[in-house]
């Protein structure tokens, strides 16, 4: 699989000129250089890159010089690192400053809206994280906004972090690439780690409330992908088995994430005291930062800080082993009490049930609450419980919820599936990543609107990167004959009507059925 991604102009923000950028994560640098692509695996690199005048070249490097009269960038990684996390970017991008060692990258169109997201925040966020873990060791935090075909919504790469929406996990350079799992078996080193530490920064940084009601949404995901999958599925173990041939990018799901998170949290509860946990976590990041681990250096460092703990044989607790935290499959063994976060989940709850009651007063449930005034996790935790907890609703009353609950930010949106698929009937795409298409279209195609997502596909094609367009041709191509190409140049605006007619004769029955997907790296 080739991950060095290139765009024609048409496929970013502004139009104006080509954009290349690597995604490596998890073995797909072998594409882009030579190298032993497995997170074991550390080292320093160098690299020289040679690029057309008008295009600005970055690197997740540590150091980093422009030679004008050659046209040649240098870039040095003075730190070891996985494989990975060598990633590269060229296009046009211009910077901002939004922090004493901090700089955003942007299209010139988007960099205005970048600096309003982040100015200031990133340093507000180093800091905190900081006061937890320990320094910053990469020296820089630079960030780069990529255009909407990135197939993630954030890859925190060293030094500088690939995103499209204004969601950062700083933890990352913490937990994940000063110290990286060694093996993608148990991505959940890295994965609930960083986790656990992003929540105990944005508890510093915006109080525990917001803590709760963001791992209330991320938790009601996670229940909600295991009843898709079901208990006994494997996947759902800490400790996955990787089968060869598998990428190990498949194998990243909610519970590398959220149980993962569970896992670390009840640690820090057996020490009675965040604080006592977080002197741990400063600890274990000062002796295995820049190497790689296993969970039982993880497990075994724990114990050994905390002898106390480990006389009273807490890994062996009955029904809360360690082990099985580790390899049982199913739900955590235990889940976080989110009661701090009732002040942001109650007006959720509120306005669920008023518009789940039949029958519908739709002035009252639409006038009930100012979601303007509401976070984003509020919003998107009330979207993703109005579309598991009744049948969504079509015609007048879809383009009216669009109507009143829409926001304009087209750019820096934190797009969620079940807004996309609200949206859909009215709007066309304004993200293009594979993290939210892909799910998409799997699910228009298992109900009733099949026919419909044709129609989609056929009027924003062009707009979708190559690769994404190939995978959502095979989706649609389903129980069809191959889907013609279609000259989108030409005056097509009858095409997608005749296409589909020719193509669908009836709508097929079933339920629709909305797939959770991961929005994390």
């Amino acid at each position: 699989v080739c991950f060095i991604w290139w765009l024609d102009p048409e496929l970013t923000y502004g139009n104006a000129k080509p954009f290349v950028f690597t995604q490596g994560h998890s073995v797909c640098n072998r594409s882009f250089f030579p190298c032993f692509d497995t997170p074991a695996v550390k080292c320093t690199y160098s690299a020289t890159v040679k690029a057309p005048a008008g295009m600005q070249v970055l690197m997740s490097a540590t150091q980093s010089t422009f030679l004008e009269d050659k046209e040649v960038y240098q870039f040095y990684m003075e730190y070891p690192v996985p494989a990975y996390l060598v990633a590269l970017v060229a296009g046009d991008l211009i910077h901002a400053d939004i922090g004493p060692r901090s700089r955003v990258w942007a299209e010139p169109c988007l960099l205005p809206t970048a600096i309003s997201k982040l100015s200031g925040m990133v340093e507000r966020w180093l800091t905190a994280a900081e006061s937890l873990y320990g320094p910053y060791i990469w020296g820089r935090y630079d960030i780069v906004f990529l255009p909407p075909s990135f197939p993630i919504v954030a890859m925190e790469n060293p030094c500088l972090t690939f995103i499209i929406s204004s969601i950062l996990e700083i933890a990352h350079s913490w937990f994940g690439n000063a110290v990286t799992n060694a093996t993608w078996e148990e991505m959940w080193l890295s994965e609930g780690l960083a986790t656990y530490a992003q929540r105990r920064i944005t508890t510093e940084t915006y109080g525990a409330a917001f803590t709760c009601l963001e791992t209330a949404f991320r938790l009601d995901a996670l229940h909600r992908q295991m009843k898709l999958l079901g208990e006994d599925n494997p996947v759902s173990k800490l400790q996955v088995k990787l089968e060869p041939g598998v990428n190990p990018s498949n194998l990243m799901n909610l519970f590398t994430y959220e149980k993962g998170y569970c896992f670390v949290y009840y640690l820090s509860q057996l020490c009675g005291d965040p604080g006592r946990f977080d002197s741990f976590l400063r600890a274990y990041i000062e002796k295995y930062k820049f190497t790689s681990v296993v969970a039982q250096d993880l497990l075994d460092s724990f114990l050994n800080f905390f002898p106390d703990l480990k006389e009273q044989c807490v890994e062996s607790k009955a029904g809360l082993e360690f082990e099985r935290w580790l390899n049982a499959t199913g739900p955590p063994l235990a889940e976080p009490d989110l009661s701090q976060g009732s002040s942001l989940t109650r007006p959720v709850e509120t306005l669920f049930k008023l518009w789940t009651t039949e029958p519908l007063d739709f002035d009252a449930a639409a006038s009930s609450a100012d979601l303007t005034k509401w976070r984003t996790f509020q919003t998107v935790l009330f979207l993703d419980r109005l579309l598991d907890g009744s049948p969504l609703r079509h015609g007048e009353y879809s383009v009216r919820t669009v109507e009143k609950y829409s926001w304009n930010d087209k750019y820096i949106n934190r797009p969620t599936l079940p807004w996309c698929y609200l949206i859909l009937s009215s709007f066309p795409f304004l993200q293009m990543s594979r993290m939210y298409t892909i799910p998409l279209y799997e699910d228009l195609c298992t109900g009733t609107l099949k026919s419909f997502a044709l129609e989609i596909f056929y009027q924003t094609q062009n707009q979708l990167h190559p690769n994404l367009r190939k995978t959502i041709q095979q989706i649609l191509s389903q129980g069809l004959n191959p889907l013609p190409a279609i000259d989108t140049t030409a005056g097509t605006a009858d095409t997608p009507a005749m296409v589909l007619e020719d193509k669908v004769s009836e709508a097929t029955n079933g339920a629709i059925s909305l797939r959770d997907v991961n929005v994390s790296a």
